[in-house]
């Protein structure tokens, strides 16, 4: 397959296209921390594999996106959405608003098959938001290890984490309760792109009385 880089189109030969279409930052956006100038966003680094073809007269367009693998192949194991390249998968990045500099990053996620083979640090693929709190925590579950994560804001050290009962695709929210106390809440119910577990829950967390 040809691999030229970043953004490389794709052509009539098999192509290897970082980034892919579920690949970067995707579209769940990211959080910012006002009083440290730093946006949060997390990051898949994953590939798609595909070429165009050109399609009979009178179609609707003149070629098609197209794989052995079908329309949207990625650069993968299919079996466990590993994807083939080297590590990290997923990063947790703080970028300095201010400069424009990578203010630090970490790898987001686990592979628990990998880790218990001394394999650390892979980061996972991820798909959804962050929030940043005054208290300076970034929480973000997004990875399909089932994960409810809180970092640093300002260092990115991964300070608690909880295991939810499926994948947590969206964007956690937090709100404060009749009882004086801050709960953060996400629904976590699996199925994204690189899970096939669903649910239906919806997770509440708060410090103890």
């Amino acid at each position: 397959m040809i691999m030229g880089g970043p953004f490389t189109r794709y052509g009539s030969n098999l192509s290897i296209v970082f980034p892919g279409t579920i690949g970067v930052s995707n579209w769940h956006g990211a959080s910012l921390d006002p009083k440290l100038g730093y946006m949060f966003v997390n990051t898949t680094d994953l590939a798609d594999v595909g070429k165009v073809v050109k399609n009979p007269e009178g179609a609707r367009t003149p070629f098609s996106r197209t794989s052995p693998w079908g329309t949207y192949a990625r650069f993968w194991n299919p079996e466990n959405f590993w994807p083939c390249q080297q590590p990290p998968w997923g990063q947790l990045i703080a970028v300095n608003v201010n400069t424009g500099d990578i203010a630090w990053k970490t790898p987001l996620g686990k592979i628990p098959e990998l880790e218990a083979k001394g394999v650390l640090n892979t980061g996972a693929p991820n798909i959804g938001g962050s929030i940043s709190t005054a208290g300076g925590l970034v929480f973000i579950a997004a990875t399909n290890d089932k994960q409810l994560r809180a970092f640093d804001s300002k260092i990115g050290k991964e300070l608690w984490s909880a295991t939810l009962d499926t994948g947590g695709y969206a964007t956690p929210m937090t709100y404060l309760g009749k009882d004086g106390r801050q709960y953060v809440v996400i629904v976590a119910t699996g199925g994204s792109f690189y899970d096939l577990t669903t649910g239906d829950s919806v997770i509440a967390f708060a410090l103890p009385k």
